[in-house]
Order: structure tokens, then sequence, then C-alpha cells
């Protein structure tokens, strides 16, 4: 007796429903690196155009967080989709290794710097950088990104120190480079100068003072006993004070309030007679702003002169109108103080603490001397008013202390002397997203002249000399001679040796007679490490440059867009890349920014021993990185149902070609149902719609392209059909080949073109097809996605079917409604009548098409739609009675049919599957 259950084609598959991904990852990783894979793509691709996506460098210290994650994942899957899509690609990860915070993590530790030579604490430094790197590393690659792991480039290698110092070089042969003493950011907590890339904003509460000063010499343009007010936030910078500054083009009026008189301009006086609760005053005279230049002011508690200055700077947004100007520490203030031939004063040290320049306040930390200095302007009676206000600050960002503004001397890299260069450059770079070429535009166009110098010990050596009289050396010889000696023993050397045996041998100079030199002590501020990275990466490797693309979160259009940009057209005139694209940053699921205080940290490492890399992966590709992005444990949860369909499509694919031979079995397009032509061109849609996606970085167009292909018309459509056909027709019967025909395309392209985004289940998918032979090559990343296939039907094809599946819709609501109202059970008991106009009665007519099988009903009929009765659903185009199917239900197929019982051989089944039965199993 034939058992009709053993007689069914049911799906046959070891790709299992569950992924296990925390697991079975690292195993599928350990694989890949056992054949390396990527070099096997590499060697696969050589010869093909070359595509190079220069990594930003991420720092060299602790465990990546979700940002790294967040930009590693799409740097992989655009270096991926590229090396599938016709391009050579060879992906070189790296680190940027120098800097304050691992002096400051060493320090942590215990170490002494100050017990130690500079060259013994390098050397900790640079043992602690490896260390972080391999860990660092090792996180990078169980998000499975894959990449020439084990020659990365790192910006403490003798190589990369050795092109760095040539970039140097050749921005001083230009003239760009020079040593200034003028205001820079300061970090007292770091001891050293900053760049503006270091700079972070937090809020904090300040005094707000405004202070007299009076007149010394009026010049007979205004009262002998009139004072100027100016308003200032930082009472700590008053004994650093040379002069005021006034607007020329503003008109300043002389108020007489009781026995006093003020001078302040006149478009602020209401808002300044309110601040200091005037009750009643009197303008005595105007005077415009150019007629007041030169006039002396008395410093209100040092027995110096305050010149009186005018500048276009000076603004009417707060204030008196009257700006406090300390050249040494506000860029406006020097800039100024220079014109008018002031000293550049700024009693503050190293550590922000006064001077003897400051008489008074010696040794007074300068925050701490804010209520000093009030006091005695309180004492002097020049304090009109003290108040507090919250505002925005600048802090370092890696010691997250204050900064302040101060004049020390510095190496500076000049940017007025090839601005426009970087302008123009800026304009034929290609930005994702668009607004990111105004911001970096604007930021080249208003940014100041870079500082370079930092005063720390781990770092790249500024590689200058200096003669006995004091001049510095950088000649093409030095800076040869510097670089060679770098690539062959590291930086390091500049701390071993002396400034003689570091110079060329026989080197003489004018300006040292008795041949005696002294060296730089200074180091290069990191941002310039990581911005020579186009010499140390790019041409030392013999990569592509410019690169194709720079990649990174939106903040390093002042940082690592910025330095890059600026050495590579100081030396080359051109940028280092064609293209910068940009993300966000990573919020909480209710956009809050991550702490450790808050505890709504969420940690790659958490996150893949929970969910498995795929997942992350696949959350990277569903959202808007362009903008700040949100992530929460529930919305992994979201993305991981997302990952199980897309799983579970995978595996049902699979399991209903098991029988398959595409070399034997394929059935041509021409010869396919409609139904199952209309289904391969939404699958060329898709690939269509998925191509485009990834060639403009849109991995979210991919994701929900596929998502919904998946969730729509293959699992609530046509996987659902096709039930009826491979499982129940014999195995080489026509109908069920053209279906698997379409089911392997399907599952052919949708692998290839996840893999880019889940690289360890679609390789794990083609495993399995590799082992049984339907593909040759041993992982999925050694294939290239598939072309478009266009077909002359396709535009018929769409406009029909967007009707019929309009139709069906209509039927699917009234089986719900059968099912709800206890009419029917599963849909295969209903007997669907369709009660049709015209137009969709043609369609319905259509011999081509089996409306029952599409319907998933045991029976279907149509009629006029004059002829529905009353009973009917009415719906727009159509009306519909749903009713039981008469007849049995076969054994088989679980259709009911008339046809049960009319072969004695097999009288549980209806008439089709005891064919099938008869011609395959008997």
């Amino acid at each position: 007796m034939v058992e009709y259950k053993e007689t069914l084609l049911m799906p046959k598959t070891d790709f299992p429903m569950r992924g296990n991904l925390p697991a079975n990852e690292p195993k599928m990783q350990e694989k890949w690196n056992e054949m390396d894979i990527n070099k096997l793509q590499m060697e696969r691709t050589a010869g093909r155009p070359e595509y190079v996506l220069h990594d930003g460098p991420p720092y060299a210290n602790g465990d990546i967080h979700i940002g790294h994650a967040l930009n590693k994942v799409i740097k992989d899957m655009i270096t991926r989709h590229r090396s599938m899509t016709g391009y050579h690609v060879n992906y070189i990860p790296g680190w940027d290794t120098h800097g304050l915070p691992i002096e400051q993590a060493l320090t942590n530790k215990g170490v002494k710097r100050k017990e130690m030579s500079i060259a013994d604490f390098r050397e900790l430094c640079e043992k602690y950088a490896y260390e972080q790197i391999d860990n660092q590393r090792a996180q990078f690659r169980r998000l499975g990104i894959r990449g020439d792991w084990e020659n990365p480039y790192i910006t403490l290698k003798p190589e990369f120190e050795a092109r760095q110092i040539e970039v140097f070089g050749k921005m001083a042969e230009k003239g760009y480079i020079y040593k200034g003493l003028k205001p820079v950011y300061w970090s007292p907590s770091s001891e050293s100068a900053l760049a503006e890339a270091e700079i972070e904003y937090k809020d904090v509460k300040s005094a707000s003072i405004y202070v007299s000063f009076a007149i010394k010499d009026a010049k007979g343009v205004v009262p002998a006993d009139a004072k100027f007010i100016i308003w200032t936030t930082t009472p700590w910078t008053l004994p650093a004070n040379l002069g005021i500054s006034l607007n020329p083009e503003f008109i300043y009026v002389v108020v007489a309030v009781a026995d006093k008189k003020f001078i302040i301009a006149k478009e602020l006086l209401e808002t300044v007679a309110k601040e200091l609760e005037w009750e009643t005053y009197e303008v005595v005279q105007e005077v415009k702003g150019e007629a007041l230049d030169r006039l002396v002011a008395q410093h209100p508690f040092y027995d110096r002169e305050s010149l009186v200055m005018v500048g276009e700077h000076v603004s009417a947004e707060a204030g008196t109108g009257c700006v406090h100007t300390a050249p040494g520490h506000g860029e406006d203030d020097y800039q100024i103080g220079k014109a008018y031939g002031l000293p550049i004063l700024s009693p503050v040290d190293n550590s922000g603490c006064y001077t003897d320049e400051a008489p008074g306040f010696e040794g007074v930390f300068y925050n701490d001397a804010n209520k000093m200095v009030t006091a005695k302007l309180e004492e002097v009676g020049a304090l009109e008013k003290l108040s507090f206000f919250t505002h925005s600050y600048p802090h370092d960002w890696r010691t997250k202390k204050p900064v302040i503004y101060r004049a020390t001397p510095q190496w500076f890299a000049s940017i007025d002397a090839f601005r426009d260069e970087l302008l123009a450059a800026v304009k034929s770079t290609t930005f994702t997203p668009a607004w990111g070429e105004t911001r970096l535009y604007n930021m080249i166009r208003d940014r100041g002249d870079w500082v370079i110098s930092r005063q720390r010990a781990w770092g790249v050596p500024i590689p200058i000399f200096y003669a006995e009289n004091g001049e510095p050396i950088i000649t093409p010889e030095t800076i040869a001679h510097i670089s060679a000696l770098f690539r062959e023993h590291g930086s390091n050397i500049w701390f071993q040796m002396s400034a003689k045996e570091l110079l060329p041998e026989g080197f003489t100079h004018p300006g040292s007679p008795n041949g005696e030199f002294t060296k730089e002590n200074d180091i290069m501020d990191v941002w310039f490490d990581s911005g020579s990275s186009h010499q140390g990466v790019l041409v030392e490797r013999g990569l592509k440059y410019p690169a194709d693309l720079y990649l990174e979160g939106s903040d390093q259009h002042r940082g690592w867009f910025n330095s890059s940009l600026i050495t590579s057209v100081a030396i080359n005139g051109h940028a280092p890349y064609k293209g910068l694209l940009t993300h966000g940053f990573v919020l909480d699921g209710d956009g809050r920014k991550m702490s450790k205080s808050l505890g709504n940290v969420i940690i790659p490492q958490k996150v893949m021993d929970q969910y498995g890399a795929d997942i992350l992966r696949l959350w990277v590709a569903s959202v808007d990185y362009t903008a700040d992005v949100r992530i929460s444990m529930d919305m992994l949860k979201q993305v991981s149902e997302v990952y199980r369909k897309i799983r579970n499509t995978f595996r049902f694919l699979h399991g209903n070609v098991a029988d398959f031979n595409p070399q034997k079995d394929r059935v041509a397009y021409a010869d396919l149902r409609e139904m199952d032509q209309y289904i391969y061109m939404r699958l060329q849609d898709v690939l269509k719609t998925v191509r485009a996606a990834y060639d403009r970085y849109d991995f979210a167009a991919v994701y929900h392209a596929v998502n919904n292909f998946v969730a729509v018309e293959l699992s609530s459509f046509y996987l659902d059909i096709a039930k009826d056909v491979v499982y129940i027709e014999g195995h080489d019967n026509k109908d069920r080949r053209a279906m698997q025909t379409v089911m392997y395309d399907t599952l052919m392209t949708l692998v290839t073109v996840m893999t880019p985004i889940i690289p360890h289940t679609t390789d794990e998918v083609w495993s399995y097809l590799h082992a049984q032979g339907v593909v040759e090559e041993v992982s999925v990343q050694l294939t290239d996605f598939p072309s478009v296939d266009e077909q002359a039907n396709f535009d018929e094809l769409r406009g029909k079917w967007a009707a019929i599946i309009e139709v069906r819709d209509d039927i699917l609501k009234a089986l719900e409604e059968a099912r709800n109202a206890k009419t029917i059970g599963k849909s295969l008991e209903a007997k669907i009548t369709v009660y049709a106009n015209p137009e969709v009665l043609t369609l319905l007519h259509d011999a081509n098409i089996d409306f029952a099988q599409l319907s998933i009903v045991s029976a279907f009929e149509v009629a006029a739609i004059e002829s529905a009765p009353a009973e009917a659903l009415a719906l727009e185009h159509v009306s519909i009675v749903v009713e039981k199917a008469t007849g049995e239900k076969c054994e088989r197929c679980w259709s009911i049919s008339a046809t049960v019982g009319t072969n004695e051989a097999h009288p549980t089944v209806c008439a089709r599957c005891a064919e099938v039965v008869e011609k395959y199993y008997v």
C-alpha cells in the first residue's frame, strides 16, 4: 500500500532554521582565516580597476564602541560590494597610535614619566599601543570585517613616520611651516597646545562682569573724567589687558549717571542701562568710534596704559561695544594688538598658573583667580556689576577639562598661504550626504592657521634643528636624512641621539660657527600623523591616490578630512580623496547620547554575544546612517526578526531546490508560466534597485527592498502558492521545474546581494550549495553580483499582474471574513465565486492563470457583476461569495475535490494526485 505522505516532495535541507550566530560565526571566521579569504578575493579580482576606500584610523586605546562598529561595518559593506561588482579592492585597516590618551593611560597605571628618559617612556607607549591594537583588531574581526589584518597601517611604524617627515619637509620647503607667538587653544590639564579638532564644548557657569576703565588721555575728544565700560566672561584675563577695542563705524555715547560718565555703544545703551540698573541717565555726547582711536585708558589695577583701538571685529550682539583686549589670550585680540604694535602678554604658564608678569596673582591657577580679580576690581572701584551665567565653553576632548586661549611660541602650518587651493579641492570632491560640502568648505574658509606643535613626549618629533644663533634649520637635506633615519630606526632615535648625531655627516650652517646644534623638543599634532596617511599608506603601498573614498563620522570634517586635505593640497595640489562619506553618531533608543553614568551604553561585543555579528550588521544596513542613528536591545530584537525571515526564506528556497540541477533542469524564461515570469521580473526589479542603492551607499534601501520582497512577494505570495506545485507534482513536472528555476535564481540572487551585509549567513548557505556541487566557488565572497536581466514582456507583466494582485487581495479579504464567520477553516476548504465587471472578467478568464492555485482554494468560479447575490461581499471592483467547497478532502494534497474516490486503486486521493502517484510511485 502506498504511503501518500511519502510521495510528497517536501523540502530537503540541512541548512538549520536557527542561526546560532554567537557560536557559529567564530567558526566561520576561523574558516575564512584558514583559507585567507581576503587574499583569495584579491587574487580573483586582480587586473580589475582598483577601488580604494582609505581607512580613517581609530585611536588605539580601549575596546571598540558602537560608533566604531557602525563605521567599520559601513566600510566593509562598501568594500565587499565593490569586490563583487567589477573592482579590485585592497582594504587596509589602520590605527592612530600617538598622543595624550596613551600617555595618560600609562600614568594611570602608575608609570612615572618624569622619572625616566623620554626614549624609555616612549617605548612603554609603543608597547601599550600594540596591546590595544591587538585587542581592537580581534573585535573588528569578530564583526566580520574583511581586510589585510596581518598588515594594517600603524602611525607609529617607521615607514609611516618616514613618510610623515617627508610631508612636513615638503610643506616647509613651500614656506607653509612657520614658528609664531600667537594665542592658541591651550590645555592646562594636558600642558599642551591643541588644534580645533581636539576641542569639544560643554556648558559651564562663568562670571559675567562689567568693568570701568578711567581715561588717561582723552585728547580733547571726550570728557577727561569719562570711563569706558567693558564686559567680559573671563575675569582672569584682565591682568593681561593691554587695550580696549571699539568699532570704527559705531556711534558711541557719553552717558551721565549720577556723578559719573561712561562711554558705551549707542546701540547697546538700553541693554547696558538695564543690566547696570541705571534708573536715570543722560546722553551728554555722541561720537563715532573712529574718532576715539588711540585714546589712552588706564588699566584698572596696574600702573599700565590700555590703548583704545578700532576694529571691525567688534559687534553689537552683546556687551557694551567696548571690548577688553588681551593680545596674548584671544585671536581677535592678537590680530588687532599686532596691527597696533602691542606686545603679546600672556602671564600664564603651561599648567595654567599665573607667572610673575601678573603681580599679585603669581602661582594662582587661572580659574581660581576669577574671584581674586573680581575682588581686586571691587576694591579699586572698577567693578560695575558681577553676575553669573551658563554658556558653552571649549574643553580638551581627551582630559575633558577646560582649555584657555594662551599665546605661546608654536609651530604653525599656514592655511592662508594656499586657502584658495584648499577650497577648490573641496569643490572638486563628491560628498555623501551633499551637505558635507558646505560644512567642510566653510570650515576651511574660516579656519585659522594650524598649530601643529605639541608639548608632549609620545608622538612624531618635529624634525627641526636650531643653530647656535637660534635660527631654525629645515632643509631638504636634513629632512631627507631624518626621514631615512626614521625609516630605519623609528622616531625614537630622535630622543636617543644628540642633534649633531642626527644631522647629516659633515653638516655645517653659518649660524653655528662652532658646529653646535640643538633640536626641537616638541612633537607633531596627532592630526598631522593621520593627516599624512595618504602618503604613509596610499603612496607607500602603491595604492591609488587620491583614494576613491574617505568615510568617517561627521565630526571628521574638522578632524581627519580637514587635516588630510591640508597636507595633500599643500604638497600635491589636490585632495587625497575623490569622495567623502559621513555618518552620524549612535544614540540610545530615546535619542540620548550614550554614557556610562546613564547606563545606556550598547557594547558591540555584548550584542554579538547575544545576537551575533550579522544582526548588528543588519541593523547598520537598516538605518539612515547619514544622520544620527538610534540603537537599543529592543531595536536589535526587531532586526533579528527580519533576519529570521530572511534566513527562513533562504532555508525554504534551498530545501525546495534540493533535487534541482540548474545545468539540466532549468526551464527557459519563455517557457515559464506567467506567474513564474512575474516573480522572476520582480526579482530583477529588486536586483536593479539593490545594485543602484549599493552604488550610492544607500544600504537602508537594500535592506528595505530585500525585506519587502521576502515578506510580501515571496513569503506571502509565491512561496505559499508554490507548495501546491513543488510538493505535489512529480519531480520532473514542467510546472515544478519552472518554479524551481525561479526559486533557484531567487536564492542565488538574494544570497549574493546580501553578502556585503550578512556575510556569515550567506557563506553558510553557500557552503551547502558548494557541498552539493551546485556551485564551484568555495565562498560566495569569491563571486560577483548577478547582472540585471531585462525581458521584452516585463512592462506588460508589470501592468497585468498589478491588476491580478489587486483582485487576489480582494479574495484574501473575503477569505479572512469567511474564516472569522466560521464559514471555512483553512482556505483549501473554500470555493470562491468572483462576480466582476467586464474588464476584470477578461483577466479572470485568462487560461494561462490558475486562479484557484493563486488563491489557494479548492474551487474557483467567475460570473458577471450583475448576477452577484445580495450576500456577496461587495468590494471596489468585484463582489465575492465564499462557501465550503463540495467534495472530499484529498489525503495527499488536502484540497477538496469531487474527484476523490473516482480512482479505485487510490480512493482517498483526487484524480490529480492519483495520476502523480501512479506515474512515479507505483
